[in-house]
């Protein structure tokens, strides 16, 4: 029996309800490694070079075919024969022919390049470009009466050699396959070689063509290299698009994951709280006996464990579910003027009989004559509760609270609850503010909560458009900061100076 298709999202990135996207990834981190593996001998890296060596002949294909005419129209106006028109003519023709050719492999898709066929011709083509210097080599010039017409042309083939070398450094062996032959013409041809000037110019001839070859060759490895490099960059670049966008897409699915659980368990609330109140309130019944009295005593404890667990799971929920409201932009504030110092002084009535089971105390420092916040008061509330529970539970016993409530430098009011406890590891302050987050010495003490309190507040102060620090040196205690921005506050009293807090001092 084939199973049915799922739609939902799994904890895989690859969704799989989009199989065309996924074969689109997998091609292009494909190419891309296939890319990176590129060195010369490599076909797609072949045709990248016949493309540069192309490219080049284009952007400069007007160069030498300059460099005749110039030639050509100097020799007429010294008395030179027709010949050196006809060489001219002849070279341009060639020098165009290729220009053609390689602007045809220019504009021509790279996959779509047969590296063997378009080397060929393109050797063969610079064969016969050399073949028109060959022609210019082994002409004479017997009426002009120009004596060093054969050391001139010396000069012109070394010029345009050293061009060829540059022009064409992309492909190997062009440089050969251009100026072997006229280089051979010239001393066979082109001058007396029983003149000193004739012979040396030869003799330069023939040694400069392997020197331009040296030189063409080291062009060809920096080409090579800076190939490299670009394919290797370009690579990286698609690896690096690749990685990103499948990188989104994890995120944009977590994203839209952890919102559908923030709105089901905000919605959740009914469901859950319901049943809890009933074993609660039932268990209750039978610890204390209201029915009528138990026979087993063990019965009675049963009941009270029922209790107690029962309220601890109650308050587990209620904690998940205020910070999933919170997530989820469901958490609705009723803002009305409230008595900051009022709320932390109630709060702190509240958490006294709890501190005093441990022997400690909590000392209220207040500034007075305190102006009214906006606020929701079952917010704040639940901020200073949240605050006060975890520096009960973290203070030893004999230990002190300090409880502040004042003016910011700002203008606005904040709350501080400063503790002399163990203190948090300066590397553990981002993980207790996180989601279920716990330090260390929470984890070891005997007191373990569920990592919520510290992310609920943060959330509550960040929905009031303030600001929460926690500033904490180990062995020496916590300082715990709420503050409330000076909007909120009612009425324009000057900023005051303030108790020591909310200035990063515990």
């Amino acid at each position: 029996m084939p199973l049915p298709d799922v739609n939902t999202a799994d904890k895989f990135i690859v969704d799989r309800t989009r199989t065309h996207r996924n074969s689109d990834v997998a091609r292009a981190v494909r190419r891309t490694r296939d890319r990176l593996s590129q060195r010369a001998g490599n076909p797609e890296f072949d045709r990248e070079l016949l493309k540069l060596h192309a490219r080049t002949v284009v952007t400069s294909a007007a160069a030498i075919p300059f460099l005749v005419l110039v030639i050509a129209g100097g020799g007429l106006l010294v008395g030179t024969s027709g010949t050196i028109l006809v060489w001219a003519l002849i070279a341009v023709a060639c020098y165009t022919a290729l220009a053609f050719y390689a602007r045809r492999i220019d504009r021509s898709e790279t996959p779509r390049i047969d590296v063997a066929t378009t080397r060929r011709l393109f050797l063969a083509l610079h064969l016969v470009t050399g073949l028109a210097w060959s022609y210019f080599a082994a002409i004479g010039c017997s009426p002009c009466g120009v004596d060093q017409f054969a050391v001139i042309k010396a000069v012109v083939l070394l010029l345009a050699m050293a061009a060829t070398a540059i022009i064409a450094s992309a492909l190997s062996g062009a440089l050969r396959a251009t100026f072997a032959i006229p280089v051979a013409a010239y001393a066979l041809f082109g001058g007396n070689l029983r003149e000193p000037v004739e012979a040396i110019m030869a003799g330069l001839l023939v040694v400069s063509l392997p020197f331009f070859d040296y030189v063409a060759g080291h062009f060809n490895k920096s080409t090579l290299m800076l190939l490299t490099f670009r394919t290797e960059k370009d690579a990286l670049i698609a690896e690096l698009e690749t990685a990103k966008s499948m990188s989104d897409e994890g995120r944009r699915r977590a994203e839209d994951a952890n919102l559908a659980k923030s709105r089901f368990l905000a919605s959740m609330s009914h469901e859950l709280r319901t049943p809890l109140n009933a074993i609660l309130g039932f268990s209750e019944v039978m610890a204390k006996e209201v029915l009528g009295p138990m026979e087993n005593a063990t019965y009675r404890e049963y009941a009270q464990d029922i209790h107690d667990s029962g309220r601890h799971l109650l308050d587990l929920i209620n904690e998940i579910l205020d910070l999933s409201r919170i997530e989820a932009g469901r958490y609705q504030l009723n803002e009305e003027p409230i008595s900051l110092a009022a709320v932390v002084e109630e709060c702190c009535h509240l958490t006294e009989l709890k501190a005093r089971q441990k022997n400690i105390a909590i000392v209220e420092q207040f500034e007075p004559s305190l102006p009214k916040l906006v606020a929701d008061e079952r917010a704040v509330r639940q901020i200073v509760l949240n605050l006060l529970s975890n520096a009960v539970k973290f203070t030893p016993p004999g230990g002190e609270i300090r409880v502040k409530v004042g003016w910011t430098a700002g203008g606005g009011q904040y709350l501080a609850v400063v503790d002399d406890g163990p203190g948090i590891p300066p590397e553990e302050i981002s993980v207790v503010l996180s989601a279920f987050g716990q330090g260390s010495i929470a984890i070891k003490s005997a007191e373990q909560g569920t990592g919520l309190g510290l992310p609920i507040v943060q959330g509550l102060i960040a929905m009031h458009d303030g600001e929460f620090v926690l500033n904490s040196k180990l062995r020496e205690g916590t300082e715990a900061i709420a503050i409330f921005p000076p909007a909120r506050v009612l009425d324009d009293t000057p900023a005051r100076p303030t108790l020591k807090a909310a200035a990063g001092g515990i």
